[in-house]
């Protein structure tokens, strides 16, 4: 896929970039290993000094960054606007509480003394995705540049504006050269570069396949790794939930983002004393929804990150038909000019089909209709994928004893799943390992050092 900038709200290419040449990836890494000799002796002052210029120079930017995210990958321009809130806030999290996380922790052995000291482990590689250009890149870089790595980040080709935009920050805040370095290369290079031995870790953020063989490649060379990979969240509605609310939920759930959101809600999953109830008015919503121009005020849905995102997207809409499912709604490519895809709400879908197991990746819905509150636990866990998942009642200590029995990183209730500064973010099954975000997420890449005094 060559690097550059596709507007997918006209389908056409606004810019190209040149991919970095071998020696000059070289002279990259071989920076980072340098400026991580001396990083690593800063203190935490220094290092919270620097993100938080960081982030001061984010919201300051806040306008022509979220214009860049919105041109590059196509998120309604508020949305767009919030992500650089949200990475921003980030930023000044870890800067504000990354000493206390990796404090030293006393130990009490039987004589003497002990305590373990959190250290850096050095050159950090992250392979990062389009459809949170900036978040997805700051909830990797900022805990771990905190923690005294340094940090080579290979972003997706469709977004390199956003992807150099990010380095520039760095550069403009005074971070040393090699702190944060955006290489502009291939996929496919990618995993060539865990074997190098200045580099210490990998963590990419992607699809199932990027993830397996990163994690193929870190394993052969003994580099820790953290995966977050796919999702197929279930989104459960039982007999005493809030219609009105909850369908406001599964809009926003399903349809943030343009439904491109690895914790989308994707499998709505209602018991039958409400599920015909929630249907008709879900339906009614998704029917409603405008989509257009990502940049209007007034649009709710904007087109899919590429022309390429949109054809996957139709062609899966097409399998499931074919093994059973309803279109309820939508199901077809939307009018405008660019990469847009009608919302859609598919029924009838089958277990046991191939289909069933598989993630869309878009403004496409799946509804079950379920007995009870035992059919909906089954078919939640009945997927390859344990990212994120919500449950919607009144009553919270039931919805805490489902959730114990939902495979999965995460479970919010009455709510969908979403990202704050302080709450882990990951997943189990094939959605990956690892957490970031939280105190939970400066551990990845640390060596916890025993230092034991007799």
């Amino acid at each position: 896929m060559p690097i550059q900038t596709t507007n997918p709200a006209t389908n056409k290419v606004v810019k190209s970039f040149d991919e970095m040449t071998e020696k000059q990836v070289d002279q990259a890494i071989d920076n980072a290993n340098t400026t991580f000799s001396n990083w690593k002796k800063t203190s935490y002052k220094e290092r919270a000094t620097l993100i938080h210029k960081v982030a001061d120079l984010m919201r300051a930017k806040k306008t022509e960054l979220a214009k860049l995210i919105t041109l590059e990958m196509g998120k309604v321009f508020a949305q767009s606007e919030g992500e650089i809130d949200l990475s921003a806030n980030i930023l000044d999290y870890y800067a504000d509480h990354a000493e206390t996380f990796l404090a030293d922790k006393k130990l009490s052995p039987d004589s003497g003394k002990a305590f373990v000291r959190s250290s850096p482990i050095g050159v950090l590689f992250g392979v990062m995705p389009w459809n949170f250009p900036f978040y997805q890149v700051v909830r990797f870089a900022a805990p771990n540049i905190m923690a005294g790595n340094t940090i080579l980040l290979k972003h997706a080709s469709i977004v390199p504006q956003c992807a150099i935009a990010i380095e520039n920050l760095f550069k403009e805040a005074g971070a040393p050269d090699g702190l944060y370095t955006n290489l502009l290369i291939s996929g496919k290079r990618s995993t060539g570069l865990v074997e190098d031995v200045r580099i210490k870790g990998i963590s990419l953020t992607g699809s199932e396949g990027a993830g397996a063989s990163m994690a193929e490649a870190a394993g052969k060379n003994l580099k820790r790794s953290v995966l977050e990979l796919g999702g197929s969240d279930s989104f459960i509605i039982l007999e005493d939930a809030d219609i009105d609310k909850t369908v406001e939920m599964a809009i926003l759930g399903r349809m943030n983002n343009n439904g491109q959101s690895c914790v989308a809600s994707k499998r709505f999953i209602a018991v039958e004393a409400i599920a015909d109830a929630f249907l008709e008015k879900f339906t009614a919503k998704i029917a409603s929804l405008k989509v257009g121009d990502p940049m209007d005020t007034n649009t709710q849905v904007g087109p899919l990150s590429s022309e390429e995102a949109l054809q996957n997207l139709l062609d899966q809409v097409e399998r499931f038909e074919k093994a059973g499912a309803k279109v309820a709604i939508g199901g077809k490519r939307a009018s405008e000019e660019g990469a847009y895809m009608q919302p859609t709400l598919l029924t009838n879908l089958k277990r046991g089909e191939p289909t069933f197991y598989e993630e869309l990746f878009g403004p496409v819905a799946s509804f079950y209709k379920v007995k009870d509150e035992q059919e909906a636990i089954d078919l939640a866990n009945d997927s390859p994928f344990g990212l994120g998942g919500s449950i919607y009642t009144k009553d919270i200590e039931r919805a805490i004893k489902i959730a114990d029995q939902i495979d999965s990183g995460m479970i919010f209730i009455n709510r969908p799943t979403a990202s704050q500064p302080d709450l882990p973010f990951g997943g189990t099954k094939r959605s990956g390992y690892g957490r970031e975000l939280s105190e939970q997420g400066i551990h990845e890449f640390i060596n916890k050092k025993l230092i034991r005094v007799s």
